[in-house]
């Protein structure tokens, strides 16, 4: 495992520099090395890493989370509520949508295997996204009128949203019938997410606080492990409640970064998260070498030209989500193209379910994997570039005048 790691970060270092030369995302950089190192090609990646790297990934999206709600300002999350809960389920249901319509015309499935692949394809990376976003806050970039608050809260919820109707579709494609306890679980799981991972974030904060201000001698590094320790707990007791209790735990880590966030003393949680923010530069390596691991590079020759325009086109029906999504804001058209290119990759969700229904036997699996891969190869870099080269233009500085 120990070569593997050096693989890990050592050429997917290199790589990511190498496109960042070339003016790339350092993405791109990223998913390639761990498709080349991965056992589709090379194969020179211990199983043992392989056997952990859901875990590993897992690991790593909490800790930009945890450096997102350390950094999200809570007054301007408020201010947008209404159009954050709309960019949680409007562009993934116009996106399901168009798959459901689309695939039986192109691939010849059914209505209900179409919406299988639309749940599969669905969801925005927030492993994309939320680095990107918390980027932009640091930078003041649209958070006068909180843009990037609103895509991170949004894209945090988006796969929440998806994940619970994958497995209804999955449920009706294998013979089952539509759970309507499901779909109420949706608000249930994002809002017991957010209390019980507040709550939480509250009481660490009493913590940190009282050892502040009694100068206790409690490192920032130390409390950075009991931060990441609760985060994996909460992640726990979403395992632990399945099947129960709906309970996102994504959201919770979320949310309990946010309630450290605002009752700790400013200068506390400024330094956490500029810890979290140091950890985030090695996490990011595992994170993304290890989501191109997981690709099967196989699969996209057989994905054929269909997929890429099935793809394309779910993505222009996504984009009328999102413009409605944000529609009736002060938010200017570049500013909503924008949230538009902020919604396109897909990463981390494909590559963790794109090979479920093919596990199950149903006759869409190779199918949906196909597409699955092909998006994550096509959408996430071209996210990723398209955020990195137009948020100057699109969006205004904290400060700035109109331009």
């Amino acid at each position: 495992m120990l070569t593997s790691l050096a693989y890990v970060f050592l050429v997917g270092l290199a790589a990511a520099a190498l496109c960042q030369k070339l003016r790339l995302p350092r993405i791109i950089g990223m998913l390639f090395t761990g498709i080349l190192l991965g056992p589709y090609v090379l194969n020179l990646l211990d199983p043992s890493i392989l056997s952990v790297s859901a875990d590993l990934r897992q690991l790593a999206l909490v800790i930009i989370l945890m450096k997102a709600g350390l950094s999200l300002n809570l007054g301007d999350l408020k201010r947008v509520g209404r159009p954050a809960l709309l960019m949680s389920c409007l562009p993934a249901t116009f996106e399901i949508l168009a798959y459901t319509l689309l695939a039986p015309v192109i691939f010849g499935v059914s209505w209900v295997e179409g919406a299988v692949m639309g749940a599969v394809l669905g969801a925005v990376s927030p492993a994309v996204v939320v680095p990107r976003m918390v980027t932009l806050m640091d930078g003041g970039w649209g958070t006068e009128k909180s843009i990037p608050q609103m895509i991170l809260a949004g894209s945090s919820m988006d796969d929440v949203y998806v994940i619970v109707l994958f497995s209804t579709f999955v449920g009706m494609a294998q013979g089952g019938t539509v759970s309507l306890s499901a779909f109420a679980g949706i608000p249930i799981s994002i809002l017991l997410g957010i209390a019980v991972g507040a709550g939480v974030g509250w009481l660490l904060a009493v913590f940190f606080e009282y050892n502040y201000n009694h100068q206790s001698h409690i490192r920032n590094s130390t409390k950075v492990i009991i931060l990441l320790g609760t985060a994996f707990l909460l992640l726990a007791v979403e395992d632990w409640l399945e099947g129960m209790v709906p309970f996102s735990g994504i959201l919770a880590v979320t949310a309990m970064a946010c309630g450290v966030h605002l009752k700790c003393p400013q200068p506390v949680s400024a330094r956490l998260s500029e810890k979290f923010g140091k950890l985030w530069l090695a996490a990011e390596v595992v994170l993304f070498v290890l989501v191109g691991a997981a690709v099967d590079i196989r699969y996209t020759m057989e994905a054929g030209l269909g997929a890429v325009l099935i793809i394309f086109a779910a993505l222009a029906i996504r984009a009328v989500g999102v413009s409605l999504a944000v529609s009736g804001t002060d938010l200017t058209a570049k500013e909503r193209l924008f949230c538009v290119i902020a919604y396109l990759p897909k990463a981390t969700v494909q590559a963790a379910i794109g090979s479920v229904p093919l596990a199950l036997g149903l006759p869409c699996g190779n199918l949906v994997l196909s597409v699955a891969v092909l998006a994550i190869l096509l959408t996430a870099p071209l996210g990723a570039f398209g955020m990195d080269h137009t948020y100057r233009r699109l969006l205004r500085r904290a400060g700035e005048g109109e331009g």
